[in-house]
């Protein structure tokens, strides 16, 4: 499986926004979009103004990177936005919300997306009673979600979600405490989404 191994902070620097790849360090001074507002390169401070497209394609790159899908995973979420009834571009982002591991960092399981993959890679994570190890599941309304019938599971999920106390948890889902259950109570709807992105952009892009 292909994964992203250099630093992830060049990627919220690259896009200019704070794409919460690090956690913790995000919110604090040592963030590197708050401490350096140039983006990567040596040759960053030389870059001309963005063109039609390039405003198109940085807009793409920002909401992959922030779900943190690749490129071909992206075109297979965007080709099942196009099938589906409705906006392309709002049924892009709910797809992209509906992901097993968004939705666990929703829900505090992780520090972040990138965290709340290997927790569920790991064998940690239960839908519905049964096991699941696909970070790009997609939940469906109704589904209840809870980590691995083991106290050693239990109690590392439990450090994550304490340490997250301060987390805002989105309409659509429920969470108890107690028994760190999460319940994703209906689908997610464009206002859900937790980054402020132009989909209509990456549509106008991806369909040409």
């Amino acid at each position: 499986m292909a994964r992203y191994v250099d630093s992830k902070c060049k990627l919220c620097r690259r896009e200019g926004v704070k794409l919460f790849l690090k956690g913790s360090r995000c919110d604090t001074v040592k963030c590197s979009v708050v401490k350096r507002k140039s983006i990567p390169g040596q040759k960053s401070r030389r870059l001309k103004k963005l063109s039609e497209y390039g405003i198109h394609f940085r807009e793409k790159q920002k909401l992959k990177r922030f779900y943190g899908v690749f490129e071909r995973q992206f075109r297979n979420y965007f080709a099942k936005s196009e099938r589906k009834e409705g906006n392309t571009g709002q049924n892009l982002l709910v797809l992209l919300e509906r992901r097993l591991d968004n939705v666990l960092f929703h829900l505090g399981y992780g520090l972040s997306r990138s965290h709340t993959r290997q927790v569920i890679n790991h064998g940690h994570i239960t839908v519905n009673g049964k096991k699941v190890d696909i970070a790009s599941f997609l939940v469906k309304a109704g589904d209840v979600i809870k980590p691995k019938n083991s106290e050693k599971c239990s109690e590392f999920v439990k450090q994550n979600v304490d340490s997250r106390k301060s987390r805002n948890l989105p309409s659509w889902l429920e969470f108890d405490d107690v028994g760190l259950e999460g319940r994703v109570l209906h689908l997610p709807t464009q206002d859900d989404v937790s980054i402020a992105i132009q989909e209509q952009l990456v549509v106008e892009l991806c369909s040409k």
